[in-house]
């Protein structure tokens, strides 16, 4: 063989090879990775934003928020990926225009999930949703049916899902009514204008009217006009208080309280967190587990695929009392009688002390 064939064999084989290398890398797996993107042969972790909505700033509320994030973190930890929610997380403050102008914008930003919190910012995203489909799982919904959210909640039908905080009202005055056998006139504090409060107050109602049991309504839209409600409670000298999960309430909370509670006049609500802003008994759902379990949801609709349509809405068992402990001083009754007698009626008795949020 001559030297200038062995040249012309030799670069043809160097030649033949960086062509098949060059086959092989046109296989290889992108460096970058699109938002949504699932897919094991990115060699970057995909990148999910999520618009977080939350109705108004209050510890029931602030609670669940701070579990979603802490339970997206974790889980986007574990399975590496990202869940971006810093910069679309959104406070509505209770204003309906905020709200409407907050998804426009979470629309416009092209999130792949919207999470509201409470059922105002749920029929808004509902509504703002409905041409583009952007997956909605909504967080504290007392009544998704009711608020016509959902189908049903086993199958909700649509593009949303998510959890549900519904009261069990009875049980809140199976605890009132054993602290306190001789009552018999009770009050209704709430905001009519809340959607969550309208089925739990049509409950009370029902439930009170069967055990022969006076009742006054008094309302509020405001933090004023709750005071000034709250006032016209001690005024009539009512026996207890009862506020379902009503975000106008549990606003203000703080500023009622200690009137109530040096009235002798004890607040039964429907979450642990009107306890620890003052109220005697929060009663009903663990709102940190509410926010995991939302949280949860979102995860398995945008990694997993789950379709919302099809995904069943969630409730919780209500089981657990919170008793402030400091308000049950105020109203001269015995902490350990008050533990004693609800402990049949409750999974669980909690203490706590009044203060304006959550703590880790």
């Amino acid at each position: 063989m001559t030297k200038m064939l062995q040249k012309l064999l030799v670069g043809a084989t160097a030649s033949a090879m960086m062509l098949s290398l060059a086959a092989c890398g046109g296989n290889a797996p992108s460096s970058g990775s699109s938002t949504g993107s699932t897919s094991a042969a990115s060699a970057t972790p995909t990148t999910y934003k999520v618009g977080i909505v939350q109705y108004v700033s209050d510890a029931s509320l602030d609670q669940i928020s701070d579990n979603i994030k802490a339970e997206l973190d974790a889980k986007g930890a574990e399975l590496g990926v990202t869940f971006d929610y810093k910069p679309y997380f959104q406070n509505g403050e209770g204003d309906s225009t905020v709200i409407n102008q907050i998804a426009s914008d979470l629309i416009a930003d092209d999130v792949d999930v919207i999470v509201p919190i409470a059922t105002p910012t749920a029929v808004a995203m509902q509504t703002a949703t409905e041409d583009n489909q952007i997956p909605v799982v909504f967080a504290a919904v007392s009544d998704p049916v009711g608020a016509k959210l959902v189908d049903s909640m086993k199958k909700p039908g649509g593009n949303i899902t998510g959890t549900s905080d519904a009261l069990d009202t009875s049980a809140i005055f199976e605890l009132m009514t054993t602290a306190n056998p001789t009552c018999d006139y009770v009050g209704l504090l709430y905001d009519n204008g809340q959607d969550s409060s309208a089925q739990p107050i049509a409950n009370a109602k029902a439930y009170l009217e069967k055990k022969g049991i006076q009742y006054i309504e008094k309302t509020g839209s405001t933090t004023d006009e709750i005071n000034l409600a709250a006032q016209s409670l001690i005024a009539e000298k009512v026996d207890a208080v009862f506020t379902p999960t009503d975000n106008t309430v549990m606003t203000a909370e703080l500023s009622i309280y200690e009137a109530l509670a040096e009235a002798g006049i004890p607040h039964y609500c429907g979450a642990d967190s009107f306890a620890l802003n003052g109220a005697f008994c929060g009663y009903g759902v663990d709102y940190a587990n509410l926010g995991v379990m939302t949280a949860d949801m979102v995860v398995d609709i945008l990694v997993n695929g789950a379709d919302p349509a099809s995904t069943p809405a969630q409730t919780f068992d209500n089981g657990i009392a919170t008793v402030n402990t400091e308000t049950c001083e105020t109203l001269g009754l015995s902490l350990e009688t008050i533990k004693e007698s609800f402990a049949p009626l409750c999974t669980q008795v909690v203490e706590t002390t009044t203060s304006e949020s959550f703590t880790e």
